[in-house]
């Protein structure tokens, strides 16, 4: 990277194995640090992926995305609890070699119970106290996905749609700080 800066990659390749395994050597041949996959394109695409990673990449799988309610999974054919899909899908992931999985804040436990605590764990759908949900629906402030145990938030929204983007990422850094 031209700026000695860290890229996190988040096209959450979801294709056959030997596409996924090309992208992601593609991927890292341009120094992208972490770099997210669906688990749900199983165990040979999961493998192909990190037989195919080089130069420090981390491979994080998409367990289930925070958009989703059991609802949501029963409409697409997920009919069991979204917490077993969560822990399966983490699993498969950890036994496939990939570094961790991006879930929400609310299956860190489960996660960390099934796979240990090694295995990273990225949570998205941060949302400050009182801030618009928008299409999550689970969610977390910064310091209660903290405090659940995750190794890295990822913020969008709050920051890019905020009035005063600098502020609003004090604020977050200052709840992280409480957490």
């Amino acid at each position: 990277m031209a700026r000695n800066q860290k890229v996190f990659l988040d096209l959450k390749y979801h294709d056959i194995p030997n596409t996924v395994g090309a992208a992601v050597k593609s991927a890292a041949g341009l120094g992208v640090s972490l770099l997210t996959l669906h688990g749900l394109g199983g165990r040979a695409m999961l493998e192909a992926a990190a037989r195919a990673r080089a130069g420090g990449v981390r491979l994080l799988a998409v367990t289930v995305l925070t958009s989703h309610d059991e609802a949501s999974l029963a409409d697409i054919g997920l009919a069991r609890p979204l917490s077993d899909s969560v822990r399966r899908l983490a699993r498969l992931a950890r036994d496939a070699g990939i570094d961790g999985v991006v879930a929400s804040p609310h299956e860190v436990g489960l996660i960390r119970e099934a796979c240990g605590k090694g295995f990273l764990i990225v949570i998205p759908g941060i949302r400050p106290a009182g801030a618009q949900a928008g299409d999550q629906a689970r969610l977390a402030t910064p310091a209660a996905a903290l405090s659940a145990g995750a190794d890295y938030l990822v913020v969008g929204r709050p920051v890019t749609e905020a009035p005063d983007p600098a502020a609003a990422v004090a604020a977050i850094v200052q709840d992280m700080k409480s957490g």
